[in-house]
């Protein structure tokens, strides 16, 4: 029997390495890409460059703006800029303060653990069911979109929440989500690819087919 056709496919790339990802601070969404990140984002271009692809989503934050600007240089692909692709959004309070300062250490441990509890609020931070809320839209949002090959360049955290959603569906649970957090780590511009297409008595879902392809990089 042939392979069931695949409908649409989504390449994922988490932006390069941002100053504050190489600073010991709690990360800003204005934070630019380190010399490291753009030499990462020109080798992912150059990789992108030769997929077949019709579309380019992208988080509006810097890092991965600037991640963007390079396939854009590369390819020609204009970004469309989507909130839904943005990374777990911190409470403003701590944005930019370094590691060091006890105030904002305390208020990122109880919003992480937010992240991991359903109904738990810190400040104006999301929290586990934002960000379930948000990957299913997301995923709505890339099956709606016409096109059938699209690049998205998105964040570290976020891209496991939507991996996390594709294979655990309603199992996933604040555990479950944080166990793969711990251990599906990604490499600052790594490939993650997500394919909607049927399989053998399956009706077509999400399956994920790539993780963390980071090859460009050497």
């Amino acid at each position: 029997m042939s392979e069931p056709s695949i409908e649409k496919i989504v390449y994922f790339v988490r932006h390069g390495q941002s100053d504050d990802n190489a600073s010991p601070v709690f990360q800003s969404p204005d934070s630019p890409l380190s010399e490291k990140g753009r030499m990462q984002a020109e080798r992912v271009a150059e990789r992108v460059a030769r997929l077949s692809f019709q579309s380019l989503v992208v988080s509006p934050f810097r890092r991965a703006q600037e991640t963007a600007e390079a396939i854009t240089r590369m390819t020609g692909m204009q970004p469309d800029y989507s909130d839904l692709f943005v990374e777990r959004i911190k409470p403003t309070s701590i944005n930019g303060k370094p590691h060091t300062d006890a105030v904002a250490t305390q208020t990122w441990r109880e919003w992480n653990e937010s992240l991991f509890r359903s109904g738990l609020r810190v400040e104006d931070g999301e929290n586990f069911d934002d960000i379930v809320a948000r990957a299913d839209k997301a995923l709505a949002y890339l099956f709606a979109r016409s096109e059938r090959s699209i690049v998205v360049v998105t964040h570290g955290f976020f891209l496991r929440a939507l991996v996390a959603r594709v294979l655990l569906g309603d199992l996933m649970s604040g555990e479950t989500l944080k166990r793969v957090q711990q251990m599906a780590a990604t490499e600052n511009t790594g490939l993650t690819v997500l394919r909607y297409r049927g399989a053998f008595e399956e009706e077509p879902n999400w399956r994920l087919w790539i993780y963390n392809d980071h090859s460009h990089l050497g």
